[in-house]
């Protein structure tokens, strides 16, 4: 019998081998600020009326393959342009899965865009699907370097290009002209699509989804994640028709279960109740960044998303100062040279904020 090493050597693609997982810190017992995720539960009295619609879900069939009803809701209540039609998936990592499997051409290596630092996921996506990635460094502010985006575009004729808008994890919106030079440019190239990636705009409220028909080549994908509904993990995408039938033919069936897609229209049936939670996360996020900017050597950036970017003098030990305190948040100060000394903080709620910033002021002064 082969050893498992040999197994694994011998089946399991090397440069999968050479990487590590995708790590999700354990935050059992800590206020978790590391994830972007809206604190806010749906009001009791929803919840009990959402637990009565998944009572009458009909767990032993598979789910409707057309998923009519929810992406009429989505359509009905998210803003999509008319004409245009939505496909859903089990998050955005799905979708982004998707986009990359169904560009990566057959007959020359396929090229994935995107300005770095941005969504890990651009990458590992890319990587798996057997293109090639090309990251373009962000400038020292963080703001899009165009001349650069352009210049790279010109050099590899990208399949597609991913622009998180805003960005993860610096939180910033890049300039929507510098968006649509980057889309012009990719269709004087004769190819290659623009997927702006708008997981935050309950926080940002701002969009390219109306831009749709000025564009073949932009996708424009969202989430429901971060307006409140991280746990039943759902995406969206709307493009060009055409386009849409196409990715719809990489998309597994069933992808979306019947619970996701009971929970999914039973909360967009009250969206005003999570559009109420981003507007006081809104609120939050002013509040938290007034705080952070008033303390010594803190340095503090722009954000348009529901998480705040700061540098600090030394991020890993204001990290673990604040392990010891029981709080969590994500350390990005090695994702990329850029980004030396910052830490990424979750918006939340005015209690926890309060606690963050009793824990990090502390944590400074130790």
């Amino acid at each position: 019998m082969s050893s498992i090493d040999t197994l694994v050597n011998t089946t399991i693609r090397s440069d999968v081998r050479a990487i590590a997982g995708y790590h999700v810190a354990d935050a059992s017992g800590y206020i978790k600020l590391d994830a972007m995720e809206n604190p806010y539960q749906l009001p009791h009295h929803l919840r009990e009326e959402l637990a009565q619609r998944l009572t009458d879900v009909t767990l032993n069939r598979y789910p409707v393959a057309s998923y009519a009803t929810i992406k009429q809701r989505v359509r009905d209540t998210l803003g999509i342009p008319a004409g245009y039609d939505v496909m859903l998936g089990n998050g955005s990592d799905e979708l982004i899965s998707i986009l990359c499997m169904g560009c990566a051409l057959q007959d020359r290596r396929a090229v994935v865009l995107a300005p770095t630092p941005s969504f890990v996921m651009y990458q590992r996506s890319a990587q798996f699907a057997g293109m090639d990635y090309v990251g373009v460094p962000l400038k020292a502010d963080l703001t899009l370097d165009l001349p650069a985006m352009l210049a790279a575009i010109a050099r590899h004729k990208p399949s597609l290009v991913f622009l998180s808008y805003p960005n993860n994890p610096t939180g910033n919106l890049f300039a929507a002209d510098d968006i649509v030079a980057i889309i012009k440019a990719l269709d004087e190239n004769g190819s290659g699509l623009a997927v702006v990636d708008e997981a935050y705009e309950p926080f940002a409220q701002q969009t390219f989804m109306h831009r749709l028909p000025e564009f073949n080549n932009l996708v424009v994908m969202r989430t429901v994640s971060k307006l409140g509904l991280a746990g039943i993990r759902l995406g969206y995408m709307s493009a060009a028709p055409q386009l849409l039938a196409e990715f719809d033919k990489v998309r597994p069936p069933y992808n979306i279960n019947v619970l996701t897609q009971a929970a999914a229209e039973f909360a967009l049936d009250h969206v005003e109740v999570l559009n109420q939670q981003a507007t006081a996360l809104r609120a939050a996020r002013a509040d938290l960044m007034a705080a952070l900017a008033a303390l010594p050597g803190v340095e503090v950036f722009p954000s348009a998303a529901n998480f705040i970017l700061i540098r600090v003098p030394n991020s890993d030990d204001a990290y673990a100062k604040l392990l010891s305190r029981k709080v969590l948040i994500k350390n990005v100060g090695k994702m990329h040279d850029v980004l030396a000394n910052c830490l990424r903080i979750t918006v939340s709620t005015p209690e926890e904020n309060s606690a963050f910033l009793d824990a990090f002021a502390a944590s400074l002064a130790a």
